[in-house]
């Protein structure tokens, strides 16, 4: 690691320095070069530490993929050398001989049907069937099946061609016929030395295939060509690991050993040889990774010779590469706590120094802490009796705002009793006249004597009397102060309250009055007082604003009660003209009304908004198809009073 210096020059220098002469900076390009030569140390480091894991953990994976293809590889030789003899038996079988001598024998061709078939199940073939020189099956173990080769021409096929020639070959191919893939040997059936025929053993060598699809190698084999007609996964089947050349593509499909198939080339996006002569490739093919970004595979190939046939063997380079980067992860880390480690050191030495300066400063500074401390105390003390006055200010004037919303709503009360005075004292007048008159009555009936009609007349004006009761007593419930204290209220009996009140103006308007309430009472968090002044605001506004209908228009008001899951909600709805745009934006203001001059003060909502937030609720108002809709939400009391 490379020396960092143990100082650095106090910037005070530069201000120090003589007019005329150029601050000193002698220190900065040694300390810039020796993090310069620190980083590039630490960079390569890392790079080092990168290639020298991603090469083990590739030579491991080389050591491990070549050693699984010789395993793939000898498998299938087994496999293949297996079916091998099957050609010489037919060779010694005379009923084959005698048929293709005699190849409209129909009885020596049922007889050697029945001995392929039986052959083939014994051995464990796909197909067994004999060949005439010119290219015609005449026999065939699966004579019995719809698809059955007897009768077909397979001149065409390269191992009969090579066959006839006189040299014995295989031959991998799609059948034209089954559309099923297999391995074809064929071989030449001869007697005293002259060629009768040919004998061609059919063998599926996809069970090995399925077997690799089954585990997790990834693994493909190739012919001459290079299409892959053999893999662990069968995205990559029947591809080509290079674009096809017209020649070829022409002689396949002259020999139509893929029977129709496009054989596509393989997606590789990547490739790079390597020195070993191993290659790194990258195929793009949807479906083969689960993350959906191929990895990088490392590709060895294995020669089987004479068939000229490629084992392809893959192995995925992700967790070679993830050591890699954790080696360069480790490698930084400790590099780093290094670094550390050195600056550490190098601070401590410093904070020794600085240890020692401060402790002069400190023994300089503790001759004026006492003054310090005696003017911090006075400053304090001064900023405490400030705090105090402040706070006695403001409790003052929490004290005069509550008794100023009091104030304002008792007005408002006053204002609204005010306007419905006129209402009420009609309502008082009647029941005084007919008490004056029920008493002139019951003196006539004393003096008569007629007892039975004047107890009567005495019982009604005792129901008189009781209903004016029942009005002032509303009234002077209505008038008094309210508590600010909030405590379960029946929201039943504060709208009945409420509409005693309204009650003979809702006659004398000709209102049709609907109430929607529940059977059960409901209880909401509140003050009895101020919710029956808020419920009054509403239906007053309401019958004021139905009063400026024309004659003979409907006049309907309701009111509604119900509850949902955290809250209890009254809605009073009319049907007069409605509430404007710019009445609905500025209808909590103070001051602002929409009814004549001289017939509000405009304080009546702003009054029952604040009371209903208050009681931790809110007052709104809803769109209608006609009139005014307002909306009281409370919360709910647990339980009744």
């Amino acid at each position: 690691m490379p020396a960092l210096p143990d100082t650095i020059a106090d910037p005070s220098d530069a201000a120090a320095a003589p007019p005329g002469r150029p601050p000193r900076r002698h220190w900065f390009e040694p300390v810039r070069l020796a993090w310069g030569a620190a980083l590039a140390g630490g960079v390569a480091l890392a790079w080092a530490a990168y290639w020298w894991t991603g090469e083990v953990s590739t030579d491991r994976l080389r050591a491990a993929g070549a050693q699984r293809l010789e395993t793939y590889a000898a498998s299938l030789e087994n496999l293949l050398d297996k079916y091998d003899f099957l050609p010489h038996m037919l060779e010694l079988d005379k009923d084959v001989l005698a048929l293709l001598e005699h190849p409209g024998d129909a009885a020596r061709r049922h007889e050697v049907n029945s001995y392929l078939e039986r052959l083939s199940r014994q051995a464990g073939s796909r197909i067994i069937y004999i060949v005439d020189l010119r290219g015609r099956t005449l026999a065939a173990s699966n004579w019995r099946q719809k698809d059955s080769f007897v009768g077909d021409d397979i001149g065409f096929r390269p191992y009969l061609q090579n066959a006839l020639r006189g040299r014995p070959s295989g031959f991998y191919g799609v059948g034209t016929t089954s559309g099923e893939p297999g391995y074809f040997y064929a071989r030449g059936v001869y007697r005293d030395g002259r060629m009768l025929g040919v004998a061609v053993v059919k063998v599926n060598i996809e069970a090995l295939e399925r077997g690799w699809i089954q585990g997790a190698d990834k693994v493909m084999l190739a012919d001459a060509n290079g299409v892959v007609f053999l893999s662990s996964l069968p995205a990559w089947k029947y591809h080509a690991l290079r674009p096809l050349p017209a020649s070829v593509r022409a002689s396949l499909a002259q020999t139509r050993q893929y029977h129709r198939l496009p054989l596509p080339p393989l997606p590789i996006r990547h490739e790079e040889a390597r020195a070993d002569g191993t290659r790194v490739l990258v195929i793009d093919t949807p479906g083969v990774t689960r993350s959906g970004t191929a990895p990088p595979l490392l590709a060895q190939t294995r020669s089987l010779a004479p068939r000229q046939w490629t084992f392809i063997y893959l192995s995925d380079l992700s967790q070679a590469r993830a050591n890699a980067r954790a080696a360069v992860l480790f490698t930084c880390m400790a590099y780093g706590f290094l670094v550390v480690l050195f600056l550490y050191l190098r601070q401590r030495r410093r904070g020794n120094r600085q240890r020692l300066q401060a402790r002069e400063q400190l023994l300089a500074a503790y001759n004026n802490l006492e003054l310090m401390v005696a003017e911090r105390t006075s400053r304090l003390e001064q900023t405490t009796q400030s705090l105090i006055d402040e706070m006695a200010v403001r409790r003052q004037a929490e004290q005069q705002l509550h008794r100023t919303q009091n104030e304002l709503y008792q007005a408002g009360k006053m204002a609204v009793l005010g306007q419905m005075s006129a209402s009420i004292t009609h309502e008082l007048n009647q029941p005084l006249t007919a008490l004056r008159t029920m008493s002139d009555n019951a003196v006539l009936l004393f003096d008569r004597g007629r007892m039975a009609e004047a107890r009567d007349n005495l019982a009604k004006i005792s129901q008189i009397v009781a209903r004016m009761g029942g009005i002032t007593g509303k009234l002077k419930s209505f008038a008094r102060k309210s508590n600010a204290d909030l405590a379960p209220v029946s929201v039943h009996t504060a709208v009945s309250n409420a509409l005693v009140l309204v009650e003979r103006r809702l006659q004398l308007d000709n209102v049709a009055f609907t109430l929607d309430i529940s059977q059960g009472d409901i209880y909401a968090l509140c003050d009895s007082n101020r919710l029956e002044q808020v419920l009054l605001n509403l239906l007053s506004n309401a019958l004021d604003a139905l009063g400026t209908l024309e004659r003979g228009a409907r006049r309907e008001l309701s009111v509604s009660v119900w509850e949902k899951p955290g809250s209890v909600l009254i809605r009073v709805a009319d049907s007069g003209p409605g509430l404007s745009d710019e009445a609905r934006a500025r209808l909590f203001e103070p001051f602002f009304t929409t009814k004549p001059q001289g017939e509000g003060l405009g304080l009546g909502l702003a009054i029952s908004e604040q009371i209903i937030r208050d009681f931790g609720g809110t007052l709104r108002a809803e769109g209608a198809a006609t009139g005014a809709c307002f909306i009281i939400e409370l919360r709910p009391a647990s339980a009744g009073p």
